[in-house]
């Protein structure tokens, strides 16, 4: 049964703005409300377009319960959170905390005072970096490899699945998402809520504001587009490190499903990404960004390996795939081509957002 109220917390962010805008337009029917801070920069430049939709914007935080109790919804899209996986390294981690953990405590509360659904978006940092680090891998002429053979279940040449061990340190980030994890699932054993997890790996498209830390691809594409240097940073500076990619248009394919059946999906914990068929090198992007754009930047090399980083990342969505049939219908070089086309159709707008 499809909802009638959904709520989509960081509705104005990257993510929440565009599936709460894509739900809203599949099912006009249905109330979507964005709830939002507006703390990121950038987030400001979505209130139009959410409004256009028909989407309903709160500007609420997720951090003060009060903000949330007077909300009427069948289902919670709780995309909100502090994404950058360097948060709370050389200075206070309260604000990271406060929205990641406490947030999303909150927005449980809710889910449960009003029997709502509830679609929790996780990352594939919940995932040790030690063990991540560990892999087996070669190295080819523009990037690193994984092999099929693994010291740690749940991985191979497929990616990482939902088997991979969990033990170790993994970041704040990580560690505030991962606890999310737990208390989704003990609210769903307590109270009978149902509930889906869905670890995201790198999620890209338009209108994200990439920077360094978070949405690099959209970065990249924004730089070339723009102009501006870049850096290969880590790993002896050859931008061989690699990260699958996943359109958000496929993301918002996925969670309609789940939100027309959540009897399926309830219980259920997912890694979400673009696969090894959609994953890509910072030199493998560097290329197809000079195709896209036609320009060419420079990308200065800088061997030092920053903090909490991994030489590789990928996603297998076998199970997932298993269950419903999703599967991404768009490519990688299609994700950076809409990024390149949406920068384009809006130059003047995002402009001073992307270039800062």
């Amino acid at each position: 049964m499809k909802p009638r109220s959904v709520l989509v917390t960081g509705g104005a962010g990257f993510v929440g703005s565009n599936l709460a805008v894509g739900y809203r337009l599949r099912h006009p029917e249905c109330r979507v409300l964005a709830l939002d801070n507006l703390k990121r920069r950038g987030s400001e430049l979505n209130l139009p377009r959410l409004r256009e939709a028909g989407v309903e914007f709160v500007h609420g935080d997720i951090r003060n319960r009060e903000d949330l109790t007077e909300l009427d919804l069948d289902l919670i899209l709780e995309c909100s959170a502090e994404p950058s996986v360097l948060a709370g390294y050389g200075g206070s981690p309260d604000y990271l905390i406060n929205t990641n953990l406490i947030g999303t405590l909150n927005c449980l509360e809710l889910a449960r005072s009003r029997g709502a659904d509830f679609i929790f978006l996780s990352t594939s940092r919940v995932y040790p970096i030690g063990a991540l680090e560990g892999l087996r891998y070669t190295e080819d002429e523009t990037r690193f490899v994984l092999e099929d053979e693994q010291p740690s279940p749940g991985a191979s040449a497929r990616g990482i699945s939902e088997a991979f061990p969990i033990q170790g340190a993994r970041s704040l980030y990580g560690a505030t998402k991962l606890a999310s994890e737990l208390f989704v699932e003990e609210y769903r054993a307590a109270y009978g809520l149902r509930t889906a997890v869905n670890r995201c790996g790198v999620v890209s498209g338009p209108w994200q504001m990439g920077k360094v830390d978070q949405g690099v691809f959209a970065l990249w594409v924004a730089r070339h587009y723009f102009g501006g240097g870049l850096g290969y940073m880590g790993y002896g500076g050859t931008g061989k490190q690699v990260r699958d990619l996943l359109h958000v248009d496929d993301l918002l394919d996925l969670v309609e499903l789940q939100a027309r059946d959540m009897d399926r999906f309830a219980g259920g914990t997912f890694n979400v990404g673009g696969g090894p068929e959609n994953s890509l090198s910072l030199l493998e992007t560097t290329e197809l960004c000079r195709q896209i754009t036609g320009n060419r930047v420079p990308v200065r090399r800088q061997p030092e390996t920053r903090e909490a980083d991994v030489p590789l990342y990928v996603s297998d969505p076998g199970k997932i795939t298993d269950l419903c049939g999703w599967r991404p219908a768009r490519s990688a070089a299609q994700t950076l081509d809409d990024l390149c086309s949406w920068i384009r159709a809006n130059e003047d707008l995002v402009r001073d957002t992307l270039t800062s």
